[in-house]
């Protein structure tokens, strides 16, 4: 049997209803797309069927991030920037989420890349791996909402980054590795959120890259 056609249970779905309450209670979905979501939802046999009907909604309680209303937060860990003044530029790009999907394959993030306030990362039978060592984050929290199926999510931050985990595991779940010893209240925040469904998140602190210095 191919994992996808996995039987769903009706926790399964429970869950995922009320995901879709809250979307509605948010402003995220009007009340017709939420009586569609909800046919959809209990016409669905299959766990493979679930993941699309929230793969579009963020943790709950989120709003979308306007750069410039921000203002610049010093503090971060080595190698990482929070609006810093170098990193104005790159945080003016914001268009406060972004998605990454991979279905059956892989995708990564690293380098020098922009962490929006709210990143989607959809998952199934595939792989997600994100380094947030050299990232510049849009603002001193941000939210990473992910929904995996059969599949794993691998992400990297610099020691000195806290991550609170709101994730939610059905035969599957998070783990954290050095995380755990931050403590600083200005420190900045990784939020994860979302479901993991016969699958994982994983995630490491670990010393900045070493990298050339930039001219």
């Amino acid at each position: 049997m191919q994992p996808e056609h996995i039987r769903a249970s009706d926790a399964d779905r429970d869950m995922v209803a009320e995901r879709l309450r809250e979307a509605v209670a948010e402003g995220r979905l009007s009340p017709v797309e939420h009586e569609e979501r909800l046919d959809t939802l209990y016409r669905a046999k299959t766990i493979g069927e679930l993941g699309p009907i929230v793969s579009d909604l963020p943790g709950p309680g989120h709003d979308a991030f306007h750069p410039e209303h921000a203002p610049g937060i010093p503090g971060a860990p080595d190698g990482m920037e929070i609006l810093g003044q170098e990193a104005r530029d790159l945080a003016g790009q914001s268009k406060g989420s972004e998605n990454m999907v991979a279905v059956f394959g892989g995708c990564e993030r690293k380098g020098r890349w922009l962490v929006e306030p709210r990143t989607n990362i959809s998952v199934l039978c595939g792989g997600v791996d994100l380094d947030l060592r050299e990232a510049v984050l849009s603002r001193r929290e941000v939210t990473i909402q992910v929904a995996v199926i059969l599949g794993g999510v691998d992400i990297t931050v610099p020691y000195g980054v806290r991550v609170i985990n709101d994730t939610s595991g059905i035969l599957g779940g998070t783990e954290l590795h050095g995380t755990d010893q931050v403590t600083d209240p200005n420190a900045p925040v990784i939020r994860l959120t979302g479901t993991c469904m016969l699958g994982g998140v994983s995630v490491k602190a670990k010393k900045p890259r070493k990298s050339k210095k930039r001219k």
